[in-house]
C-alpha cells in the first residue's frame, strides 16, 4: 500500500520526514491553504516514524511559526496509537495505556498552543477531534472541537470521518447517532462533496459490529444498497466531484461497502477509479495485517461481474 496514495506532495512530504529535512517539510506544506488539502499533506508527514527526534530543531529555528508545532502535535497522535496498538482494551497491556496517554496530553497541549495563536487554524483542530476519542473527552467537548473545525471550514472531510467514529457504538455513540451525523451531514453537503463517504463508513461500522451472518445479511439488503448508491449519486458519482488529495479512501469506502452489499457493478466503477490505490481503511477491519488481500479478491469478483 501507499500511505501518500499516489500523491507526489505527500511522497515528498514523506520523503523529507524520513531524511529529517525540516526545511523542506516547511517549504512543502506553506504554499497549501485548502483546509481538506492541508490536514491531507500534514498528516503525510505526521505519519513519519521518529518525527519527535528531529522536530525540536524546527520549533527552536521558527519560534514564531506555529507551522512546526502542528507537526509536532499531529505527530504525537499517530505517535500515542502507536504506543497504544491495535488491540482491544483488553488485550492492551496498562504500560501501553499509561504511554498512550502521555503521548496524546503532548498531542493535545501541541495542538491547543496552534489553536490559540492561530484563530483561522483548522489542522490542528481535526486532530483535536481525533485525540478526543482517545482521551476519552466528553460528548459536549468533542462536538465543541468539531464545531470549532466546520466553524471554518464546513465541509471538512477529515473531521467528520474523525467525528462519525465517536459517535460510533463502538467508542461513545450508538449506532443511531452515527446514522444521524452521517445522513444529516451528507443532506447539507454541496452537490458533489466526498462527504458522501460518510454513508458507506456507518454501514460498514454497523456491520462490524453484528456477530457473524447477520453482519453478511445486514448489507445484503436492498434499503442498503439504494442507500449506498444515492450516497455515489451525490457525491462521487456526481459531476461536480472533483477529486482532491486523499481522494482513495472515499472511494476505498465505497467500493467495499458495494461490494460486501453484494453491488458488484457499483462496486467495480469504484476499483476502476481507485487502480491500485488501495487504502487500509476500511480494508483492514477484513484483514489487519494485509488490507490489501481482501481488496484484490473483491476486486477480482467485481470485474468478473462486470465482464
Amino acid at each position: 500500500m501507499d500511505p501518500t496514495q499516489g500523491d507526489p506532495t505527500a511522497r515528498a512530504l514523506r520523503e523529507a520526514g524520513e531524511r529529517r529535512d525540516w526545511r523542506a517539510v516547511r517549504d512543502l506544506l506553506v504554499p497549501v491553504t485548502d483546509p481538506d488539502d492541508h490536514a491531507f499533506y500534514v498528516s503525510a508527514v505526521a505519519d513519519v516514524t521518529g518525527v519527535q527526534e528531529w522536530i525540536g530543531e524546527w520549533i527552536d529555528a521558527e519560534p514564531r511559526s506555529t507551522l512546526p508545532v502542528l507537526v509536532r502535535g499531529a505527530h504525537a497522535v499517530y505517535w500515542a496509537w502507536e504506543a497504544r496498538g491495535g488491540g482491544r482494551a483488553s488485550q492492551t497491556r496498562q504500560e501501553q495505556f499509561k504511554e498512550f496517554f502521555r503521548r496524546l496530553k503532548l498531542a493535545e497541549n501541541c495542538l491547543d498552543e496552534v489553536a490559540d495563536r492561530d484563530p483561522d487554524d483548522t489542522t490542528a483542530r481535526t486532530f483535536l477531534v481525533t485525540a478526543a476519542r482517545g482521551r476519552q473527552v466528553d460528548r459536549d467537548e468533542a462536538q465543541r472541537r468539531f464545531d470549532d473545525v466546520v466553524a471554518r471550514h464546513p465541509w471538512h472531510r477529515i473531521a467528520h470521518e474523525q467525528m462519525l467514529q465517536y459517535r460510533c457504538h463502538k467508542w461513545f455513540g450508538s449506532h443511531e447517532e452515527m446514522f444521524d451525523f452521517a445522513r444529516t451531514a451528507v443532506a447539507k453537503a454541496p452537490a458533489g462533496s466526498p462527504l458522501g463517504q460518510l454513508v458507506p463508513a456507518a454501514h460498514l461500522e454497523r456491520w462490524l459490529d453484528l456477530p457473524s451472518g447477520e453482519d453478511a445479511a445486514y448489507l445484503d439488503d436492498d434499503a442498503v444498497r439504494a442507500e449506498l448508491n444515492a450516497a455515489a449519486d451525490t457525491s462521487v458519482r456526481h459531476p461536480g466531484y472533483q477529486a482532491r488529495p486523499g481522494w482513495a479512501t472515499v472511494h476505498n469506502s465505497f467500493a467495499m461497502a458495494f461490494a460486501m452489499s453484494g453491488d458488484l457493478r457499483s462496486a467495480a466503477g469504484q476499483f476502476e477509479v481507485i487502480g491500485d490505490l488501495v487504502t487500509a481503511s476500511p480494508w483492514q477491519y477484513l484483514n489487519g495485517r494485509d488490507p490489501g488481500a481482501p481488496f484484490t479478491a473483491w476486486r477480482r469478483k467485481a470485474m468478473a461481474a462486470q465482464g
